[in-house]
């Protein structure tokens, strides 16, 4: 096999997140629930006959020698170089991009980890799943995450995964036209930093299969957020009045979960239009692992 094409790297939401506490090196210490939805880029990857990793694709605002795909798909060629004595054949990619940077879904993290589950596959490199987590950690505490591949609740700065249920239900996810820093977010003097630490079995008793968490939790990076960008405020106040509106990540995007399709079309009718705005239905498990396992890729 020599191609893995439309292999999917889907968006996150963060349920809640709450920042703990903070390390001496600076990281900071967070609980969260990563939820997997079916927003996509879209990665179309193939080998090569040299050795080099190329990204075929432009991508607004991204240099390839700062992509996170480009430097992850060398530390996992490299690493197969140590295992192997040689290395791989090199590896082109396409990208469909979509998901909004700056946006807090994650889009380059999860770009990252497709990328590197489809390497992983195509090389025979033979690195497990918590093998490729650690190799991708150190580029961005997102990327675990994406190659765990299912709802998580989230410790530590995002290196501490456990699998937990998370609702069946759909999302009215706003993007309010402003890129976050998230270095922005986290240098703020009046980011709260010492929320009280929560347990899975609270989340897991306050959420419904509706996606209303019952007040559980909030987003503390949020107060900082709509502080700095009044357009991530009023988004979350307008979507606020349709259901309990949350900021992900470190913003931009707002989103509110609903029962069915049919109340998040309903909304999503609504949504003023100075603002781009979609619907996503909730996943429980990461689309590319099911896709390599039965083999459905598209080569």
């Amino acid at each position: 096999m020599r191609s893995l094409h439309h292999c999917p790297a889907p968006a996150k939401l963060n349920l809640f997140l709450h920042v703990t506490g903070r390390r001496a090196d600076g990281y900071h210490l967070l609980q969260s629930v990563f939820q997997l939805i079916d927003h996509a880029d879209t990665l179309h990857v193939d080998l090569r006959d040299d050795e080099l990793i190329v990204r075929t694709t432009e991508v607004p605002g991204v240099p390839q020698e700062q992509d996170l795909i480009v430097r992850a798909l060398r530390l996992l060629q490299a690493e197969y170089a140590r295992r192997h004595g040689r290395l791989p054949p090199g590896i082109e990619v396409a990208v469909e991009k979509i998901l909004p940077m700056g946006g807090g879904l994650g889009g380059g993290s999860s770009d990252a980890a497709t990328a590197l589950m489809a390497a992983n596959h195509l090389w025979q490199a033979g690195l497990s799943q918590q093998e490729l987590m650690a190799l991708g950690l150190p580029l961005g505490a997102d990327i675990p995450f994406f190659l765990f591949g299912e709802t998580a609740f989230v410790e530590g700065i995002g290196e501490a995964l456990q699998a937990v249920p998370g609702p069946d239900c759909w999302y009215v996810v706003i993007e309010p036209g402003v890129a976050v820093p998230t270095p922005a977010i986290f240098s703020a003097p009046d980011l709260t930093r010492n929320t009280k630490a929560v347990r899975i079995a609270d989340f897991s008793s306050s959420y419904t299969d509706s996606g209303n968490l019952r007040g559980f939790g909030k987003n503390d990076l949020q107060d900082v957020a709509v502080r700095l960008f009044p357009p991530v405020a009023e988004a979350v106040e307008w979507l606020g009045s349709y259901g309990d509106a949350r900021m992900t990540g470190s913003g931009a995007c707002v989103f509110s979960a609903f029962a069915s399709e049919r109340d998040a079309d309903h909304v999503l009718a609504l949504v003023p239009g100075k603002w781009k705005a979609w619907k996503a239905k909730s996943l429980m498990r990461h689309p590319l692992k099911s896709l390599l396992q039965n083999q459905r890729v598209i080569e």
